[in-house]
C-alpha cells in the first residue's frame, strides 16, 4: 500500500555553522509497520509519540544536513495504533514543534552569548499538490511572528507587543476563554482548563495563582495572564495589573457585574488601564439584547463610581461564549460558522491595548512579580522588562528600596532565560523592553524587587496590596494523636514552609510568635485553607487556631474589615438568610428581584469580616444549595458590636480509645455526631455538636458490659445515622476561640485548646480578650 497524501516541512535556522544550517524532513511510511518516531528524534527526547510509523534507526546529529519525510495519510486505514483522522493537526504539529524544541536547544547551547547574533527560527510548511490544507501550525505561527517582530537588538519589537490580563468575578468564564483563545492561535490544549495546572486548582474547578502565557496574532505577540477570581486570592490581581497594559473585563451577561467585579476593576483603573469589557454567555436562552445593555449600563456606572477618566468611560464593548469558542463585535446569540472563532476580541486587543512605552537603548531593568523555584536552575523571577534588554550572561543584581536608601541585595549572571507561549516554556537568548520574561541566576531578589544590570542603583515602584484581614495561628501538633499520620513535625520545618510561602505570595504575612507558633495573617479563611491543604499533602503535621480579625484603632476609634456581599437566593430562602446574617451585624443595601430568574432574589450587604467566618456552609445548609454568595473586602469602618448567638455547643470526649458503635447509639440524641465507630479519640477531642449552647463531656469509647444476664436487645439492632464530616475550610470556620484544628495528612480533627476537663473550667472563668 503506498502514501496517499503528504506533507513537506521545511526548518530554516540562522546561526553558527556548528548547528544545523537548513534541515528538510521527507519520511514515508506503510500503515502496517508499527514502529515508534520517539527513536527517530533520539533518546530522552521528551516527544513519544507512539503508532504505526517506521524507525529511523540513527537519531538526528548536527552534522544531518538533509533529511526529509513525507507523512502518510493513515486515518481511513483503521490499523494504526490511534485513530487519527486528519494527520497534518494530530501528528504534523507535535512533530514540528518536538523538532523546534530540539534544534533550539541545540543551537543555544553551541551559540556564545557574545559573539553570536540572536537566533531566528523559521518553520514554514510546503503543502504536496496532492496534501490538503492544514488548518492550523501553532509552531509555524509563533516562529513567523517572532521573527517578524524582532527588532535589531534581538529583542522583540516593543510595538509589537500586546501585554493584557484577563480580570473577573468568580464563574465568568476566564480561564475557558483563556482556553478558546489558546486554540485559536494555534496551541494544543490537552483538556478543559489548561492552564488550571496545579492539582488543588483541578480538583476544585478554580483559579489560585496568576499564569502567564503568550500567543501570537497577525505578527504580533500578545502575553496574556490568567487572573483568579475569588477575592481570597485578590493578591494575584494586583501584583500582575501592573505588569500589563490593558485588560480584557469578563462579565457573566446573565450575572451582571457583582462583588469581585468591582475589586478588579478598581485595580486595574488605578493602574490606568482601559479595559476591554468582554460580556460573556450570550449564548444562553435567558440572555436577550435588552439584558445586554442593562448590564452595559451597570458597568458604566460602576466605571463612573470608581472613579474612571473618560478615556476609560468609552470602553468598547464585545460579546462572545467562550464555551462554545467564538466572539462578536455586536450582539448575536448563534453567529455564522465560518466566523465562529475569537478572531474579533483578538483584533481588539491589538486596536484598544496600547504598545508598552519602553526604550531598548536604556539599561536593563525589571520589577520581579512572580516568583518559582526550580530542583536544576533554582530560582526563577518573572516580570516585565521596564527598560534595556537583558541576554544570557549578563551581569546582573537585585535592589531593595528601603527608607533608608537602595539596599543591594545580591550580584549574579543570567544563566537561563525563558517565555511560555502556548502550554510548552522554551529558551531564549535574549529579550527586551516590553517583554514579560522569567530568569535565572539570582538567589535572593524576591517579589517586589528591582533587578537591574550592575551600573543601574535605583528602584522601581512597587505593587501597593490590600492589608490582609484575618490573621490564624500555626503550631506543632501537640495531641495524644501527633506524629501517626506525617513525617514534617517540628515548628523548624513549618516555619521554614510557611517562610518559603510568605516569598512566592505577598497577601501572606508570617510573623514568628512564642513556643514553635507562627502567625498567619491573609485575605480569607479560603486562602490559608489552600495553604493548609498543601502543607498536609506534603506530610505537614500542625495545630491551627481559628482565623481572627485584623483590627485598627484610629483616633482611639476601633475599627474592624467590612467586606461587601453580594446573595442570590430563592425567595422562600431570603426570610432564614436575613436572619442568620442579623446576628452577624450584617446591613442590607440593596435588595430586589434578579432580571430573567422569575422566583430569585438578590440582596446586596456589608458585614463585618469575623461575621461571614463559617458563614458558608451555613449558607448552603439554609439554601439547600440554590443560593449563591460572594464576598469582597471594601473597607476599614467602626466596630459594630459583638456578634449574636452563630454556633451551638459541642459533645467532648473524656475518654481515650476507639469509638464505639455502642457508646455513640446513646449520643445521638444530644446533636449531630462528627466522627463513626472505629475512629480513634482522646481527652478533649470534639466528637460532635451538642443541641444546646453548652458544651458536655462525654464518653465515645465505652463498650458494652459482658455478664451473663439475657440482654432485650442486640448489638446488630445499632443504626447510627452518618456522622457530619467537615472540609478544612469548613473547620476553619466552625471553631469557636478555645478550640484548636489537628491537620494531619489523613485526618482533620476538632480539639478544645486544652485537654484537661478541669484545665478548660479554670481557663473558661478568665474575661476573654
Amino acid at each position: 500500500m503506498g502514501v496517499s497524501k503528504f506533507t513537506q516541512y521545511q526548518m530554516i535556522l540562522n546561526s553558527t555553522p556548528n548547528t544545523f544550517i537548513a534541515t528538510t524532513v521527507d519520511w514515508t511510511a506503510k500503515p502496517n509497520q508499527n514502529k515508534t518516531l520517539g527513536a527517530w528524534l533520539g533518546p530522552g527526547h521528551p516527544f513519544g509519540y507512539t503508532g504505526r510509523f517506521p524507525r529511523v534507526k540513527k537519531p538526528l546529529k548536527p552534522q544531518i544536513q538533509s533529511l526529509t519525510f513525507s507523512e502518510p495519510e493513515l486515518g481511513k486505514q483503521g490499523h494504526h495504533h490511534r485513530a487519527i483522522s486528519r494527520p497534518t493537526t494530530a501528528m504534523v504539529g507535535p512533530l514540528v514543534r518536538a523538532l523546534w524544541s530540539t534544534t533550539t536547544r541545540r543551537s543555544i547551547s553551541t551559540t556564545s552569548s557574545a559573539s553570536s547574533s540572536t537566533s531566528y527560527y523559521h518553520l514554514k510548511p510546503f503543502l504536496h499538490a496532492r496534501a490538503a490544507g492544514i488548518s492550523r501550525s501553532f509552531s509555524v505561527a509563533a516562529a513567523t511572528a517572532a521573527a517578524n517582530a524582532a527588532a535589531p537588538g534581538g529583542a522583540l519589537d516593543p510595538t509589537r507587543l500586546r501585554n493584557v490580563a484577563v480580570i473577573a468575578h468568580v464563574d465568568h468564564g476566564k480561564t475557558t476563554l483563556m482556553d478558546r483563545l489558546l486554540r485559536q492561535c494555534g496551541a494544543d490544549i490537552p483538556h478543559e482548563r489548561a492552564l488550571d495546572s496545579n492539582q488543588l486548582e483541578k480538583e476544585r474547578g478554580i483559579t489560585i495563582a496568576s499564569k502567564i502565557t503568550s500567543i501570537s496574532w497577525k505578527e504580533n505577540e500578545l502575553n496574556m495572564v490568567d487572573t483568579p477570581g475569588h477575592a481570597d486570592f485578590g493578591g494575584e490581581v494586583e501584583r500582575v495589573v501592573g505588569m500589563v497594559e490593558g485588560a480584557i473585563l469578563v462579565v457573566d451577561a446573565g450575572e451582571g457585574p457583582l462583588a469581585q467585579t468591582k475589586f478588579v476593576l478598581a485595580k486595574a483603573l488605578r493602574y490606568g488601564l482601559r479595559p476591554i469589557l468582554l460580556l460573556n454567555k450570550v449564548d444562553r436562552p435567558s440572555v436577550s439584547e435588552e439584558r445586554c445593555d442593562e448590564v452595559e449600563s451597570l458597568v458604566f456606572d460602576l466605571f463612573a463610581n470608581l472613579g474612571a477618566t473618560e478615556e476609560q468611560l468609552d470602553f468598547p464593548v464585545l460579546y462572545a461564549s467562550a464555551k462554545e469558542g467564538w466572539a462578536s463585535s455586536t450582539f448575536t446569540q448563534n453567529p455564522p460558522d465560518d466566523t465562529k472563532n475569537m478572531s474579533p476580541l483578538l483584533d481588539a486587543i491589538v486596536k484598544y491595548v496600547p504598545p508598552p512605552t519602553a526604550n531598548l537603548d536604556e539599561p536593563f531593568q525589571m520589577l520581579v512579580s512572580m516568583m518559582a523555584k526550580d530542583d536544576y536552575v533554582g530560582r526563577i523571577l518573572t516580570g516585565r522588562i521596564t527598560s534595556g534588554v537583558v541576554r544570557i550572561n549578563d551581569r546582573v543584581h537585585g535592589l531593595h528600596g528601603t527608607d533608608s536608601g537602595v539596599v543591594k541585595i545580591e550580584e549574579g549572571k543570567v544563566v537561563k532565560l525563558r517565555k511560555n507561549r502556548g502550554m510548552i516554556s522554551y529558551d531564549v537568548e535574549c529579550a527586551g523592553a516590553g517583554d514579560i520574561i522569567s530568569m535565572a541566576g539570582l538567589k535572593s531578589p524576591s517579589i517586589g524587587h528591582t533587578v537591574a544590570n550592575v551600573e543601574v542603583m535605583t528602584t522601581l515602584p512597587t505593587v501597593e496590596l490590600d492589608p490582609p484581614t484575618i490573621s490564624m495561628t500555626f503550631g506543632v501538633n501537640d495531641s495524644p494523636l501527633a506524629g501517626l499520620d506525617g513525617s514534617q513535625l517540628t515548628g523548624g520545618k513549618i516555619g521554614d514552609r510557611l517562610l518559603a510561602e510568605a516569598e512566592t505570595n505577598l497577601a501572606i504575612n508570617v510573623i514568628p510568635g512564642l513556643a514553635e507558633s507562627y502567625e498567619v495573617q491573609g485575605r480569607g479563611e479560603l486562602q490559608l485553607g489552600i495553604l493548609l491543604e498543601n502543607m498536609r499533602r506534603e506530610s505537614f503535621e500542625l495545630s491551627v487556631s481559628p482565623p481572627r480579625v485584623m483590627y485598627k484603632f484610629e483616633n482611639g476609634v476601633k475599627l474592624e474589615p467590612i467586606e461587601e456581599v453580594t446573595i442570590e437566593v430563592n425567595e422562600e430562602h431570603v426570610g432564614l438568610v436575613m436572619e442568620a446574617l442579623s446576628h452577624r451585624r450584617a446591613e442590607v443595601t440593596d435588595m430586589g428581584p434578579v432580571p430573567g430568574n422569575f422566583g430569585r432574589s438578590r440582596m446586596t450587604l456589608t458585614c463585618p469580616s469575623r461575621g461571614l467566618v463559617g458563614y458558608r456552609s451555613v449558607f448552603s445548609s439554609d439554601t439547600r444549595g440554590t443560593g449563591f454568595m460572594h464576598r469582597a473586602f471594601m473597607a476599614y469602618e467602626k466596630y459594630r458590636g459583638p456578634l449574636g448567638n452563630v454556633r451551638k455547643g459541642v459533645l467532648v470526649s473524656c475518654a481515650r480509645g476507639t469509638v464505639t458503635a455502642y457508646a455513640l447509639m446513646s449520643l445521638e440524641p444530644r446533636g449531630t455526631l462528627f466522627v463513626s465507630p472505629g475512629v480513634e479519640a482522646y481527652d478533649g477531642m470534639i466528637v460532635g455538636e451538642h443541641s444546646r449552647d453548652t458544651d458536655l463531656d462525654v464518653n465515645p469509647v465505652r463498650n458494652k458490659e459482658l455478664n451473663n444476664i439475657r440482654s432485650a436487645g442486640r448489638d446488630e439492632n445499632v443504626k447510627l445515622s452518618p456522622p457530619r464530616r467537615m472540609t478544612l475550610e469548613e473547620a476553619i470556620g466552625y471553631v469557636a476561640s478555645d478550640e484548636l484544628i489537628e491537620v494531619t495528612p489523613h485526618n482533620i480533627r476538632l480539639r478544645k485548646r486544652y485537654l484537661d476537663a478541669n484545665k478548660r473550667k479554670t481557663m473558661s472563668k478568665r474575661p476573654k480578650e
